[in-house]
């Protein structure tokens, strides 16, 4: 077993390491995003130009899914070789991957130049982009936690989180600043393409800051433990000293805590969703706002949620991760009638109330959601395990969260059934989360199979000891 708790680093190299994993999820979520926002916005447009304008929207935030159904295998395979070979290395490979699919996206000829060709090139970008997110968020968020300690981890790993409202501030802020000088014909011409290219510039940023900090002392530390195990049993002629691949003993000790995670990212994800992404939508095409005005509000939004998930990740280590964790979610549900509402009302105050709302309650979920994952799971599994709850998970939220949001819109003409979409997430995150333990005073270098408190004794404490 860990020999007693990791010394975190030197108080002023925290936040460098913080700096780093916040730089690369902001750049990896502006790419995200940006394929978001552009779905919504001209994508509808420029990749399925003889389709009804809202089939067409239908057709663009299905791309926008295949993003997410690659989001599983990234998080596959990054967290097997995150688990086997550090979190930096992968996270530097996720940040390319991710940034060079971008790029490639504002250089892709339109419908109008190459046909069918245009949407399976589309595709096949947002499928990278999936990929590399897939594995970029559990890596990133397990940098920060296991180089802190327990008494404040959900303030630091809530960090990284803001690079997902960062990101999105980022790209709708290109993309609104774009749309108030550009006329429409230039946008949807040339335009919406500045906000791809840009991506290159900001990889480039992210890569000089990331390669720059070092390797998890938690991980380094559970990596000669491992070591050691192994070579003790070369000597000895044992199987003992051979790992099991960390999927496997993933699903073998930590099966509830995936289910947990899964559970817990159902009303955030859906709700994120449809307060960002379908709102582009539902905003224009519904409550008679104007394309600027809905972009305004969720950049006004996206602000607001940026400042206060480290406030909620610091409340988390005060009051524990699960209280917070059900506020949210049961503020999330409750907020969905009145949200809608008030966009209805087409009044730019009252959308930007909506969005705002909406996102700080989401950042109550958000917020303690790196901690308490990554508090879940043991160190040789913890990047499988904490990426394959959160990625699974997004392919039954997130994904499908605009698309089944827009079916909803066009078979019933009423954002009744949207808002009762998102209340039947949150109920079932409520469920999840209410199961789960606390894990706030968990140390990361003592977390064991399935017990994760740290606390197993006798012959099972030795057994359980070979997985970490």
């Amino acid at each position: 077993m860990a020999s007693g708790t990791t010394a975190p680093p030197p108080p002023a190299s925290l936040p460098r390491i913080v700096a780093a994993s916040l730089i690369g999820t902001t750049v990896e979520w502006y790419d995200f995003f940006l394929y978001g926002s552009a779905a919504a916005l001209v994508f509808n447009k420029l990749f399925f130009p003889d389709s009804d304008p809202l089939v067409g929207t239908l057709l663009s935030f299905l791309t926008y899914a295949v993003g997410f159904a690659a989001r599983p295998l990234g998080a596959l395979v990054f967290g097997h070789y995150g688990d086997r070979l550090g979190r930096k290395r992968l996270l530097v490979l996720s940040l390319v991957l991710m940034g060079g699919a971008t790029f490639a996206i504002g250089l892709l000829p339109t419908h109008a130049t190459i046909g069918s060709a245009a949407p399976v090139l589309l595709t096949a970008l947002r499928l990278v982009q999936g990929f590399a997110l897939g594995g970029e968020w559990g890596g990133a968020v397990l940098l920060v936690s296991e180089h802190g300690d327990a008494g404040r981890r959900g303030f630091w790993a809530s960090w990284p989180q803001t690079g997902a409202p960062a990101g999105q501030l980022l790209a709708t802020g290109v993309l609104s600043l774009l749309t108030a000088v550009l006329s429409d014909d230039a946008f949807g011409s040339w335009g919406w393409r500045i906000p791809f290219l840009l991506s290159g510039l900001l990889v480039l940023v992210g890569l000089w800051i990331r390669l720059s900090v070092d390797e998890s002392p938690v991980f380094q530390d559970a990596l000669r433990r491992a070591e050691a195990r192994r070579e003790a049993g070369r000597e000895a002629g044992r199987e003992a000293g051979r790992e099991k691949l960390p999927l496997v003993s993933v699903l073998r000790h930590h099966w509830r805590d995936v289910l947990v995670a899964m559970g817990a990212r159902m009303a955030e994800n859906i709700s994120y969703y449809v307060i960002t992404a379908f709102i582009l939508v539902y905003a224009t095409t519904s409550a008679g706002v104007s394309r600027q005005s809905a972009l305004n509000a969720v950049l006004i939004g996206s602000a607001v949620h940026f400042a206060v998930i480290p406030a909620w990740g610091a409340l988390s280590d005060r009051v524990g991760r699960r209280p917070v964790y059900l506020f949210g979610a049961a503020g999330a549900g409750l907020w969905m009638f009145p949200f809608f509402t008030l966009v209805d009302t087409g009044s730019f105050g009252s959308l930007v109330l909506a969005v705002t709302v909406g996102l700080v309650l989401h950042g109550a979920m958000y917020a303690p959601q790196a901690a308490f994952f990554a508090e879940m799971f043991a160190t040789r599994m913890r990047y499988s395990g904490a990426s394959i709850g959160a990625q699974f998970a997004s392919v039954a939220a997130g994904a499908p969260a605009p698309l089944i949001a827009t079916a909803l819109l066009s078979d019933y003409g009423s954002s009744t059934p949207i808002a009762l979409y998102v209340i039947a997430a949150a109920v079932l995150t409520l469920v999840a989360v209410g199961l789960a333990r606390e894990t706030r005073h968990r140390d990361l270098a003592r977390v064991e199979d399935g017990n994760g408190d740290g606390g197993p004794s006798g012959t099972a404490a030795a057994a359980k000891a070979r997985t970490v």
